[in-house]
């Protein structure tokens, strides 16, 4: 049993449990499916100060504050115990292009020579991790919620803006992928 966890799952497996948990929580709680929308409520929690976006009753989202608890240590216990030992096997022509940038240590999930410390303080990891987490929480809160949230939840409910914010973030992700980020690790 252990070995079928191990496993990468297929998407016709994998797309309908997460698909599931719309429904779930639809049924259960009266709940929409996001995530993004912790980071308020662990300001509103975290900080007294009179700013009206962060004056509400959070303790009535505080299912969300679980939720997100939970996929946490999910992770960690994921991680912890259900790691797949064996490189990340990517295409031959991506390490190509890849290797051209600098990023040889394609070991792990995140390449070190992307995502780490020492590059955090250069202008390459500045762009990646600083710059591109705040375009991140800002396209979030200008879009109203996530990735998740639009797409799993917004789209099953049949939202228009969910469609319009999903699109969005797919053509943004291309642009990001062939345009930005080519510019950003050759720097």
């Amino acid at each position: 049993m252990l070995e079928i966890i191990k496993q990468p799952w297929p998407w016709y497996i994998a797309g309908p449990l997460v698909g599931l948990t719309v429904p779930a929580l639809l049924i259960i709680g009266n709940k929409s499916f996001g995530i993004s929308a912790s980071l308020r409520h662990t300001c509103a929690m975290c900080l007294p100060a009179n700013i009206a976006f962060f004056k509400y009753d959070w303790k009535k989202e505080i299912w969300n504050m679980f939720f997100v608890l939970g996929i946490l240590i999910g992770g960690v216990i994921a991680y912890s115990f259900l790691s797949n030992p064996d490189p990340i096997s990517i295409n031959a022509n991506l390490k190509t292009e890849l290797a051209t940038y600098g990023v040889t240590n394609i070991s792990g999930m995140l390449p070190e020579q992307l995502f780490s410390w020492e590059n955090l303080f250069t202008l390459k990891g500045f762009f990646m991790m600083v710059i591109g987490g705040f375009f991140i929480g800002f396209g979030s809160r200008y879009a109203g919620g996530c990735t998740s949230g639009h797409a799993i939840s917004g789209l099953s409910n049949l939202q228009l803006p969910s469609l319009i914010a999903t699109c969005c973030f797919f053509v943004g992700g291309l642009i990001m992928a062939n345009l930005i980020l080519p510019f950003i690790l050759s720097l």
